[in-house]
């Protein structure tokens, strides 16, 4: 089945794709013709005779159809949401007709404990997303996916199998870490490290790129004024070093699991930090991008060189 259907970034289900077989109320169907046809033949009987060959030519009609649902549809893997493990990731498929002017109708996408039905009109392309569960750092490739389709009449079964060229990044699981080796080098950037909490404004500084979207001054800025961050009396901005080397002990898996908490913990507080692997350095920053950036270091980290 590999050789045959070959993994690809997209993929249009042609004839040599698809496979078709009578359901189960197919089989019942084709039972009753024989059963029907036994009937007339014994009682020589036109109008069952009639009756018979009718619905065996709807049979026969049922399977250009249901072959025909599926032909020329187009898979495409579009995107695949990063995740922690344990948690479902998005996998974004787009459907295109590919030129069939009728469209694909009661499309079964199936993923385990993942099914999706989707109808693809014949004007424009359809996106869906299917979640799994994923386990493990690294890239995550999602199994083969299923497409079946038993329209009109669901006595006949189409389906194929589709491999596409989609993976997820999966992170570090977080893992709250130990007392490190040595002291952390700190360096306080503010001098506002009363805890009261968030709803006390301490004042107002010029944007930094990077800074929390949660913590920009929209009022201001909407009436005209220069773009600023709000400051508040429990914002305590400093430099971290997150750095490979601190732990006394601890597998990689486990050094990497903790990192991955440091530097969330960090990015929640607002801190910038920065990243050392072995080999690898990511400068000090905050903000989205940055964050991503770290943890994608961490979650590839002995994979694929681990700088990607």
């Amino acid at each position: 089945m590999q050789r045959r259907l070959p993994p690809a970034r997209s993929i249009t289900l042609e004839q040599k794709r698809l496979f078709i077989f009578p359901t189960a109320a197919g089989f019942l169907f084709l039972a009753m013709l024989l059963i029907m046809l036994l009937t007339a033949i014994n009682y020589q009987n036109n109008l069952a005779y009639g009756l018979t060959f009718w619905l065996a030519m709807l049979f026969v009609i049922a399977v250009h159809f249901t072959h025909a649902n599926l032909m020329k549809l187009s898979v495409t893997a579009v995107a695949a949401e990063p995740v922690f493990p344990g948690q479902q990731s998005a996998f974004v498929l787009q459907l295109d007709p590919a030129g069939r002017k009728a469209g694909h109708h009661a499309v079964q996408l199936i993923w385990p404990k993942a099914v999706h039905v989707v109808d693809v009109s014949p004007c424009c392309s359809e996106r869906v997303s299917l979640y799994l569960t994923v386990a493990g750092r690294g890239w995550y490739t999602p199994p083969r996916l299923k497409v079946v389709s038993t329209y009109p009449l669901g006595l006949l079964r189409c389906w194929s199998f589709v491999y596409l060229d989609a993976r997820a990044l999966v992170y570090p699981k977080p893992i709250m870490a130990p007392s490190v080796r040595r002291a952390v080098a700190v360096e306080s950037t503010t001098g506002i490290t009363d805890t009261q909490g968030l709803d006390d404004l301490a004042g107002f500084q010029v944007y930094r790129p990077g800074d929390p979207p949660r913590h920009i001054d929209w009022r201001s800025w909407a009436r005209g004024q220069p773009l600023q961050t709000r400051l508040y009396a429990s914002q305590s901005q400093q430099d971290h070093w997150l750095d490979f080397d601190d732990f006394e002990a601890g597998t990689t898996e486990q050094r990497l699991s903790w990192l991955c908490s440091r530097a969330l913990e960090c990015e929640k507080l607002g801190d910038d930090y920065g990243l050392r692997l072995p080999g690898f350095e990511i400068a000090k920053g905050k903000g989205d991008r940055h964050r991503e950036r770290v943890l994608r270091a961490l979650a590839l980290y002995g994979i694929d060189g681990g700088d990607s």
